[in-house]
């Protein structure tokens, strides 16, 4: 795994960790225990015994219960279902805890805007953990989409993910790939392009869905999506076009574990200076409506 991060001058950030799944385990927890800039206090889950698989390669503790592992942290970072979270997060930012979430925020949009109302009213910073966009080549591709003239992109998140292993879990089961594949494509176009004024979907999201996006600038995006195609390996891929030679990134070539470190650095620094990053909650709710726009555009 790499670590190497910017120099660290403050006190570690004391972060407690929601879940214990799959997930959790491969990066939250090892993540947050390597440091400098963040120590893992505590892990609670529904089940005890994998709280306690989480929590033993790092030294950390298991709490009992939320309230104890509220008690035991400055932060809060979580691995769980959307509907869990979302009902969670809101009382940890009650509590004054910063919050280091999961896309989707919610299951829907309502619980999403509540989880960001409360965000807002206790002033606590939130990071989103869109893993792609914590990579330093996603950067590179960013910074150079934006001085281009693009016309149109197209984009692909397929993976076999549904059809059975860790991640083929209830709700992405029943909710598909928009909610789960959506938020990183969205983000990513959104981010290259432009911000979306209009999405439609069409299709089955626990099948095959396409987005189409149009953007404030004129241009013109699309995003396939689906977790139940068999593939060796996921294929996440964005393509711009316009009157400059074609731009791509293709993350199947990229070494993700270069964005750990910058995302456990940033939030880190966040919280020290409680000043909140670009990819906060009111992110996540912007995706989450635009997300929201495609099913209703659909009709699903």
């Amino acid at each position: 795994m790499t670590t190497t991060s910017p120099t660290w001058n403050h006190a570690p950030v004391r972060v407690g960790l929601v879940g214990a799944g799959p997930w959790a385990r491969a990066v939250h927890a090892r993540v947050l225990a390597a440091g400098p800039e963040t120590v893992l206090t505590s892990v609670w889950a529904r089940r005890p015994e994998a709280a306690h698989e989480t929590a033993a390669p790092y030294g950390a503790g298991v709490a009992a219960t939320f309230e104890e592992l509220l008690d035991d942290c400055e932060a809060v970072a979580f691995s769980v279902p959307p509907s869990v979270q979302a009902e969670l997060a809101a009382r940890a930012a009650e509590a004054g805890k910063a919050l280091l979430l999961e896309k989707p925020l919610a299951l829907d949009l309502a619980a999403a805007r509540r989880l960001v109302d409360a965000i807002d009213a206790s002033g606590v910073v939130s990071q989103l953990v869109l893993t792609n966009r914590y990579h330093p080549a996603t950067r590179r591709f960013l910074a150079k989409a934006r001085t281009l003239d693009v016309s149109g992109a197209r984009s692909c998140g397929l993976s076999g993910a549904f059809l059975g292993g860790d991640f083929a879990t209830p709700w992405r089961l029943e909710h598909g790939a928009l909610l789960d594949l959506g938020p990183h494509l969205l983000d990513l176009l959104d981010a290259a392009l432009g911000p979306i004024v209009r999405v439609r979907g069409a299709g089955d999201p626990r099948r095959w869905l396409e987005l189409t996006c149009e953007h404030e600038s004129g241009a013109v995006s699309q995003a396939s999506l689906s977790g139940s195609v068999e593939v060796e390996r996921g294929i996440t891929r964005v393509e711009l076009f316009g009157r400059h030679p074609e731009l791509a990134l293709d993350f199947a070539a990229l070494d993700h574990e270069e964005s750990w470190p910058v995302l456990r650095h940033e939030f880190a620094t966040a919280v020290r200076t409680n000043h909140p990053p670009e990819l906060d909650a009111h992110r996540g709710l912007y995706l989450q409506t635009l997300i929201a726009g495609a099913l209703e555009g659909q009709g699903v």
